[in-house]
């Protein structure tokens, strides 16, 4: 059951550190101010846009007729569309929208199983395990491709000297662009969401998402001429798809520490794992917020319209127990996932040929 370790249920008045306990009294003052309400013009103009884009990708395609240019214009509508799904379902997810818990949920299985075609069990089962754990070696799934890359100071030496590795490590930040980005939802995903279905036997989730693939067949097949038209254009799009998910989401976790349990408090666990981007407008909407990640990992209920307003407490907490708030521009935390996966490489090959030495 170590796999599964969170933490212990303590007494919070006698067996709580310090640092916890001010953290409890942060997140009940950003209660007080408001931080927690949700504005539902927000989510329901994000929902709006959502669906225009994806009427706009429909309508080219009905107006313009099946051209290259056309149906190339139709996949980036459709990529918007997706992209930002998937931004709001993960709302709907950490249950940040409504105080209803089954409204929540139902409204995560509408925008996430109906509306893009992935399972929302599979993207709770993974990504609850990400925020209990964030960077956690063996405990969270986001860092765990097996075999593909080694992340992080710690595994890549562990590996190294004891001759771990199906592939050359120390280009990993080279065959990474060829990779992660093109494959990880047209491949990878696919395979993992039905794995999950099969294991899970979760039929509620495959009829829903079984609504997504006719819907998306039932307009394209016929200006596209036929089934294998249609399904050409939406693995298009999750092509496209997954380089913007791969990139948005990978800035705030790959380059920070990665490690085994040290069973960490809440707040200095999540922020050893977790990094900022600065805000912009279009950061903001590219990124789905993501890039106020350590306010998220902090505080996953709170709605994300909120983030801006509760970064001056967070970074005055973090100094206040000289924990490292990382706030970066975008374009240096794009770089930086490479970067890392340059030095972990780098690292898996040291160790290797040390070990290989000290053999010899």
């Amino acid at each position: 059951m170590a796999k599964f370790y969170i933490g212990d249920i303590v007494d919070e008045e006698k067996e709580l550190p310090e640092i916890s306990k001010d953290f409890l009294r942060l997140r009940e003052d950003m209660i007080q101010k408001g931080f927690f309400k949700v504005n539902p013009w927000y989510f329901t103009l994000l929902f709006a846009h959502i669906v225009l884009f994806e009427v706009l990708g429909f309508a080219i395609l009905w107006y313009y007729g099946n051209g290259w240019l056309s149906w190339l214009m139709s996949a980036v509508c459709l990529t918007v569309s997706q992209a930002q799904a998937g931004w709001l379902q993960h709302d709907f997810g950490h249950r940040s929208v409504f105080n209803n818990t089954r409204l929540n949920k139902f409204v995560h299985d509408l925008s996430i199983c109906y509306m893009k075609g992935v399972s929302s069990g599979w993207w709770n089962f993974r990504h609850y395990q990400h925020h209990a754990k964030p960077n956690v070696y063996l405990k969270d799934p986001d860092i765990t491709i097996p075999f593909a890359f080694l992340l992080g100071k710690v595994i890549p030496a562990k590996w190294g000297k004891k001759h771990w590795g199906k592939l050359p490590y120390h280009h990993q930040h080279k065959y990474f662009f060829l990779t992660l980005p093109p494959l990880l939802l047209p491949i990878y995903f696919h395979v993992d969401v039905v794995n999950y279905l099969i294991r899970k036997a979760n039929w509620q989730n495959t009829l829903w998402m079984l609504t997504f693939i006719y819907r998306w067949h039932y307009f394209f097949s016929p200006i596209l001429g036929g089934f294998w038209g249609s399904f050409r254009l939406y693995m298009f799009v999750r092509f496209l798809e997954s380089h913007w998910f791969t990139w948005a989401t990978q800035i705030s976790h790959i380059p920070m520490e990665i490690d085994l349990d040290k069973r960490r408090d809440w707040c200095s666990m999540q922020l050893a794992g977790t990094c900022n981007a600065e805000s912009s407008l279009f950061a903001d909407w590219f990124l789905g917020h993501l890039n106020f990640q350590i306010e998220h990992h902090l505080f996953p209920t709170m709605p994300r319209h909120s983030f801006y307003k509760a970064q001056p407490y967070v970074q005055e907490f973090c100094k206040k127990y000289n924990l490292k708030y990382e706030l970066k521009p975008v374009w240096t935390a794009f770089g930086d996932i490479v970067r890392s996966l340059k030095e972990s490489g780098e690292i898996w090959g040291e160790a290797w040929e040390m070990a290989t030495m000290k053999h010899d």
